[in-house]
This record gives structure tokens, sequence and C-alpha cells, in this order.
């Protein structure tokens, strides 16, 4: 396989901070690639650097003659006096063209770009939206590589999901940078940290990463301890609760399994509960009857909604459902149209919404945190305002940085940890993953996951919401709020089936027994089917235990066990068609 870039021994600072120290890499046709690391670690750089941005400091940098290449980083910029047309469909002659290629009908409509009205201005857009508009430009074209930065951040739960299906079905290699762990697993088959002006290569995506975090963890006695900790932890929770997240582990199995045998559960569940219920009584935040509107369109009507001691609620939609409205309004932020809001007596309540408030400029990170409390107890565990900070990206030495020479990412983690200090027993979380890197995301889940009270948290990051939270529930736009025992799963496929074509639906359910009688009998065997499968996939996960030091034998198993999957999937769905014509 040919690389379409080559970097060699390519070395560039800013100042005197080198951000990438004598790297040596290369993407091949067809890769897919995730970079991760710290915020300001050089990411980056390295993308600009590799597509031609930025020139290097030394080295040499070189692209395969004729290659199609689209770049679509923080700092990309759409014409000015452009219109949404101008900038997404500027091949395109006529309506029609675009419109009867299934392709770029399928991004524009999967974007949401139609949405925002292809005559507007692009000067008027927020942020968020053109960034999204110059995806979709950088999608459209027939490419070989396609370098993207953090492209996720702007999407919802089904945006983030759609990007995802369909970088998965081009043929072009892809280099991105996000922090969107359920993104990298599912797209990346190859894993690039960037540290210290290095860049570490690993097969598979954040799960595989992860594996191999904790290996060298357990093998370099030198490593930190905290991150040592925190890598087996992370290790823990995927082996537990989503075993399927990793592919191709390429490391000896049966010392991940030592590694992570003592590891408690990420939470005590019936402990957190019990704990929570101590602290908040029987009230928590209660809605009657609520009527509430984001301006003249309905978010609910008639909700009646309990949030109780130790509820730990995901929340989704998609974007501009009201989800932002609904948790202004358990804030109390926010009057209902009609009905009212419940507050118990004990609730102190600590609101993270994706404005960012009033910071006091004038303190130091420390004396910000400080300002607040000196020590805070969370959970099991008593941590001095120092240590918060540095478990949410403030390493001492940035601690002492002035709050008014912080980028928007650092206010923002500011911010929570300040409300973490004031010892809350209810969170309301926003979109809290925004502007967080990787190890400062397993840091706050760390967090979150010993923390003994009420939360509601609102994000487009499916493995936060899956991690930390106990239940999902949903806007679909109906006017209520729908609880989803499958989680985001169930919501994306609800929403699949809501844009079906009404041509394409089944046909309505019928009230023949015999029918009935039949889907009952498909049902079952559904269920018989799907416990062979579970046994089969469990079998395999022993085998390749068994079988670590034999690389044909590794292979042979991962093929079976990926076949057992794909058909675990299949079927399924399968059951959940069949269970609704049962109902």
């Amino acid at each position: 396989m040919a690389n379409l870039i080559n970097l060699e021994a390519v070395s560039k600072s800013y100042g005197v901070r080198p951000l990438l120290d004598n790297v040596s890499l290369g993407v091949g046709e067809g890769e897919r690639i995730g970079v991760v690391g710290l915020n300001g670690g050089g990411k980056t750089t390295l993308l600009e650097v590799l597509s031609g941005l930025a020139e290097p400091d030394s080295g040499r940098v070189s692209q395969v003659r004729g290659l199609r290449l689209a770049v679509v980083t923080q700092r990309t910029e759409l014409a000015e006096g452009s219109s949404i047309r101008d900038a997404v469909l500027a091949g395109f002659d006529a309506e029609h063209e675009w419109a009867a290629d299934a392709r770029v009908r399928s991004i524009v409509e999967g974007l949401g770009i139609t949405e925002l009205g292809l005559d507007n201005p692009t000067a008027t857009l927020s942020g968020g939206e053109r960034r999204r508009v110059a995806l979709a430009a950088a999608l459209i074209g027939d490419l070989d590589l396609l370098v993207l930065d953090e492209p996720t951040n702007h999407l919802d739960v089904e945006g983030v999901r759609w990007l995802a299906d369909h970088l998965l079905a081009r043929r072009s290699a892809l280099v991105v940078v996000t922090h969107d762990r359920w993104f990298l697993d599912t797209v990346c088959g190859r894993t690039w940290e960037v540290a210290d002006g290095r860049v570490e290569q690993y097969e598979g995506g954040y799960a595989d990463w992860i594996f191999a975090r904790a290996e060298r963890a357990r093998l370099a006695a030198s490593m930190e301890e905290k991150r040592r900790n925190l890598a087996r932890k992370e290790l823990a929770w995927l082996q537990r609760g989503a075993k399927a997240r990793t592919s191709k582990p390429r490391y000896r199995i049966e010392a991940a399994e030592a590694l992570i045998a003592d590891v408690p559960e990420p939470r005590n569940r019936a402990e957190l509960m019990s704990f929570a219920k101590r602290r908040l009584g029987k009230t928590v935040l209660e809605l009657e009857d609520v009527t509430l509107k984001a301006g003249d369109k309905p978010v609910v009507e008639g909700l009646t909604w309990r949030i109780g001691p130790g509820d730990r609620f995901g929340l989704v939609g998609v974007n501009g459902s009201g989800k932002t409205t609904l948790l202004k309004l358990l804030a109390g932020e926010r009057e209902p149209v009609a009905g009212k809001r419940i507050e118990g007596k004990t609730v102190r309540l600590a609101h993270l919404s994706q404005e960012l408030d009033e910071l006091p400029g004038q303190l130091r990170v420390l004396e910000a945190v400080e300002e607040v409390s000196a020590r805070v107890v969370l959970g099991k565990q008593e941590l001095s305002a120092s240590q918060l900070a540095e478990k949410l990206g403030f390493p001492p030495a940035r601690q002492w940085t002035p709050v008014e020479d912080l980028s928007g990412g650092e206010r923002r983690r500011l911010q929570l940890a300040r409300l973490l200090m004031a010892e809350p027993n209810v969170l309301l979380l926003d979109e809290p993953t925004n502007d967080l890197d990787i190890d400062t995301l397993q840091q706050l889940e760390d967090l979150l996951d010993s923390w003994p009270g009420t939360m509601v948290v609102v994000s487009h990051d499916r493995y936060l919401v899956e991690r930390v939270t106990d239940a999902v529930y949903a806007l679909f736009g109906d006017g209520r709020i729908t609880h989803l025992p499958g989680g985001i799963d169930e919501y994306l496929s609800r929403r699949a089936a809501a844009r079906t074509p009404v041509a394409a639906k089944p046909a309505p359910k019928t009230s023949s027994a015999a029918e009935f009688r039949a889907a009952q009998k498909e049902l079952s065997r559904l269920e018989r089917r799907l416990d062979q499968l579970h046994t089969r996939e469990t079998k395999l996960h022993e085998q390749l235990a068994e079988h670590a030091t034999d690389p044909d034998k590794l292979v042979e198993l991962n093929t079976e066990l990926k076949t057992v999957r794909a058909e675990i999937e299949d079927v399924e769905a399968r059951w959940l068609e069949t269970s609704e014509l049962v109902e």
C-alpha cells in the first residue's frame, strides 16, 4: 500500500516549545487514522504540517503527485460574501444536478445544510454552523485524503452517527483529530498519540489504544502512578460494559486481565443511591404539568417528570429540540408557560451551561478555584483545590496562569472546577465534553463515577452518556420526554424509523390471530438464536485469551468474532421489528 503523504524527521516549534520533534510517519491509501493527545499538545499543528497549511521548521513533507486533499480545521475560513450554496455546491450549475446525486444529497441532508437555508449568507452563521458548512463542502469532493480537526464538535448524536457511517463508506483515506471516543472506535483503524513532541502509533481505535496504554504502564514502572491507575480503570470499564469495542488487541491478553483483576466497578450504584438519599431527602427536582417553549416552538407540553435522589439521567435530542432550554428550566433559570417546578429544600444545585460564566480575570487559576473552597469531598475522594484543578487539565505550572489569559476551553474547565468545589448535590451538565481532550475527559468521568448525587447530562458524546448515567431520555419534538431503555442505540433507531418514507413503512399491524402467532413464534426463534450467538461470543473471547501468543490463531478467531457480532446486530434488529408486531 503506497503512502499518500510522508513526514520525514519533521520538527515544528512555536516559541521555545517544540510541538513536533523529529517526527517520521506516513498516511497510506484508504487508511483511517485517529489523532489523540492533550489540548495544546500539537494535534492541530500535526494536521496543518501534514496537509501543507504550515511549513515545518526542519524535515521534509512529501505528497504523491496529483493528491486530491481537503482539510477542515478549526481555522478553516469560508469565502467572504459567499452564500451557503456557493460554499457547498459550487461545482453544480443547477439545483437538479446535485439533488439527483444520492451521495451529495445525503451529505447536504445528513449535516443539516438545507435547514440552514442554501441562499443564506455564510457571514450570518454561528461558528458551529460555519464548521458544518465547511465540512459538507469537503465531503462532497472526490478525494484521496480527508483531514478533519474535531468534526463532531457541533454535531448532535444523530449527526455523529451519520458522519461515522459516511466516512466508513468512503474509499478515501482519513486523518481526524477528535475527542469523541465512540467515533474513534467506530471509524479509525489506527491511532496516533501526540505527546511531548513525538507521535506514537497504535493499531486499532480508542479501545485498542487504551489497552496499549495500560500494558505500557504495566511494563514501565517509572510511569506516573496517576496515569497508570486511570488507564487501568478505563480498561476495566471497557471490558465490563462494552466488550465489543476492541477488535484487535496487540499485546498479551493474559497480562491485561491480570492488570484489571482487582479494579472495582466504576461505581457502586446501590451505595451511591443510599448516600444520595441521605443528602437529598425524597424530593429533588419535579416538574408538574409543565408546558415550556423555546421562542414560539413548544419543547414540552403538560409534562410531569420527577428526578429523584441519586438519579443519573442522560438527555438527548437533535440540535434545536430544546434540551438546553429544558435544562435551564430544571436549574430555575427559565419559567414555564404553564405548570410548576418544585425543588427540594436540601438541594444544592450546580449548572454547567454552554455559555461561559463571568470568571475572576484578575485572579490566577488556583486562586479562582480556592476562592470557592480549599478542599472538596467528591464521593470517597477528598481533594485539594490544586488536585482537582490538575484532574481537570491544569498541571501545577499552569495553575499560576492569570484567568484572563486562558483559552475558551480552559475557561470552561475552570468553570467546571469551581462548580465541583462548591460540593453540589445536584449537577446539570450541558455539553460538558466540549473543548476537553481525552485525558481530561477520563479524569472527569472518574470524578463523576463516584459522585453521590443527582445528575442530568446533555451531551452528544454517547460514550460519556453511556458511562456516567443510568437512564437515557429523549426529546423527539412531540411535546414529551421519552424514556429509552435501549439507550442511545434505541434513540438512533427511532430517529431512523421516523425518517422512513410512508411508502417504505411496513404494513399496519394486523389483528389476524394466525399472523400474531407467527410473529410470536419468530420472536422466540430469534431469542434462542441470540442466546446461541452470545454464548459463542463469550467462548471466542475465552479462546482469544488462550491463544494470545499465536498470531495466526488470533487472526482466525478475530475474523469469526466479527462475523458473530455482525449476526448479533442483524438478529437484534429483526427482534426489534418483530417485537413491535407482537405488541
